[in-house]
């Protein structure tokens, strides 16, 4: 039993953290001492369900849900998997659009939008601001008519807190209202750190933040309006969208410097060129965007499929030694990271390219080719778009354990993210933490199943994940949340190629 309380108290820990949270804030929120936080996260405090109900819901954590409990993923392991499977759309594209869809007074209709939780999540905020929005069909076409005015008072708090795309909401509601006020998920501290490259992008525009006690508080001077370039302090890929989706409705020619030019921000690009603002140099680190007075058009969108799913399915080849043809590959987002494989020794077969529905992005299929993997010569790190996206990094660990040598993998943007990847040491991997930002993999690794707790981030969730179809016998990730917020159906369909998965609740 009290194996179990450290285990729930690890997990309570790393899900608080994940959420940016001090034990002083969660204490407060769950109106309790901070002691007895430290004494919950230690393992030496007995938990009454419902005290477990309440920290879950603090922490937006199903890992103590109440009810019918959280989901678990038992994969029988090792796998080889087959066939062939589809790229689905961008989560990262379907969140910038759902936002930007408040730019428009007309009906926006956005096809095979990515049902995943965080995307539930901004429904629900819509929802709550008058907006109407269905689902129109098995293929997840969503449907989205906003009403004459926006209910920005009756802003549902509980879901925007459980989103961290709210910050999105900045760049087309300064056209709509003079103040408003949104609420953000974690402590002040990381509120006023997250607003402040979005708030150089967006000053220009007459918007001025305040962030306190959870809450943005926006006021706009209509007075004031982007009389030269703006400058982006950080070629962030939402406070580039931010502010294309201000630009959007500002009348006059904005020119943006240092802008992302990622796979979401191109999408962001086309669909408001659907909406008939013009926008110039689309890929590359200067925008010039002329914007509308007004938007009142019906558009029919569908966004690029997805390059980070693109490549956990990739890794998920690389790691099982399989076959696998994945179809749908956004390959101008995917070029250096397989270079970067192709140097490590891996053999791949690629389709000619052909278009996304949006017209644009260009897609190949691809299909890999079971290969001895050595360590690269030179470390693997992330960079701005072109370069190696960070999201695939975590990915790199995985596969990193599979080749022969040593690889240094270093994580430079996140702070702590790259601790969660020596995880995989659990199942054999060899996994040296140098620092918060650089780890040390040493392969080939023979992986053997165990159990392990989901760690609160999305990609290193989904690594263990992949290390696991690679294990001898059988293993169990517990409290699987976290893959729901970035992926639909992801055990199901590494089911169709071949594995063995199953999804399954305890009390």
């Amino acid at each position: 039993m009290s194996d179990y309380k450290g285990r729930i108290g690890n997990l309570i820990r790393d899900a608080r953290k994940h959420r940016g949270m001090t034990q002083h804030q969660l204490a407060e929120v769950l109106g309790t001492s901070q002691s007895a936080i430290n004494r919950i996260e230690k393992g030496q405090q007995n938990l009454s369900l419902e005290m477990l109900a309440r920290i879950g819901a603090a922490l937006d954590s199903e890992i103590v849900a109440l009810g019918a409990g959280p989901t678990h993923l038992r994969i029988t392991g090792p796998t080889t998997l087959s066939g062939s499977i589809d790229v689905k759309t961008s989560k990262n594209a379907g969140v910038a659009l759902l936002c930007a869809s408040l730019l428009n007074r007309g009906r926006t209709t956005l096809r095979q939008v990515a049902r995943i939780e965080e995307v539930n999540r901004l429904l629900e905020v819509l929802g709550s601001l008058g907006v109407t929005t269905r689902w129109l069909n098995e293929d997840n076409d969503l449907e989205i008519v906003p009403p004459k005015e926006l209910r920005l008072d009756a802003i549902d708090e509980d879901a925007a807190r459980r989103t961290r795309s709210i910050i999105m909401f900045l760049g087309p509601l300064l056209h709509r209202s003079d103040s408003f006020e949104l609420p953000y998920a974690g402590g002040c501290n990381l509120g006023t750190r997250t607003v402040e490259p979005h708030m150089s992008a967006l000053r220009p525009f007459g918007l001025e933040v305040k962030a306190t006690d959870g809450s943005y508080h926006a006021q706009v001077d209509r007075t004031i309006e982007p009389g030269r370039p703006i400058v982006l302090t950080e070629r962030g890929d939402t406070v580039t969208e931010n502010a294309l989706m201000a630009a959007a409705l500002h009348p006059g020619t904005t020119v943006i410097r240092n802008a992302s030019s990622n796979y979401m921000v191109q999408d962001l690009c086309f669909f408001l060129q659907r909406l008939g603002v013009t926008i110039e140099g689309v890929g590359t680190t200067t925008l010039t965007v002329t914007g509308c007075t007004d938007i009142d058009v019906d558009v029919d969108y569908a966004p690029a499929e997805d390059p980070i799913e693109a490549m956990s399915l990739l890794a998920a080849a690389i790691v099982t030694g399989s076959e696998i043809t994945i179809n749908r590959v956004p390959i101008e987002f995917l070029e250096i990271e397989l270079a970067t494989l192709e140097g490590m020794g891996l053999r791949y077969t690629m389709s000619e390219e052909y278009l996304a529905r949006n017209g644009h992005t260009r897609l190949v299929d691809l299909t890999t080719h079971p290969s001895q993997l050595r360590a690269p010569l030179d470390k693997i790190h992330p960079m701005p778009f072109p370069g190696l996206n960070i999201d695939n990094l975590p990915f790199f660990a995985v596969i990193a354990a599979v080749a022969s040598g040593q690889t240094l993998l270093h994580d430079w943007v996140y702070e702590n993210r790259a601790i969660y990847l020596t995880e995989l040491t659990k199942l054999g991997a060899q996994v040296k933490l140098l620092d918060p930002h650089r780890v040390m993999i040493e392969g080939p690794t023979h992986f053997s199943g165990t159990e392990i707790v989901c760690p609160p981030a999305l990609r290193p969730a989904v690594v263990i994940l992949l290390a696991m179809l690679a294990s001898k016998g059988t293993s169990v990730l517990r409290s699987t949340y976290v893959i729901h917020r970035g992926y639909e159906d992801l055990a199901e369909r590494l089911n169709t190629l071949g594995a063995s998965i199953e999804t399954f609740r305890d009390i």
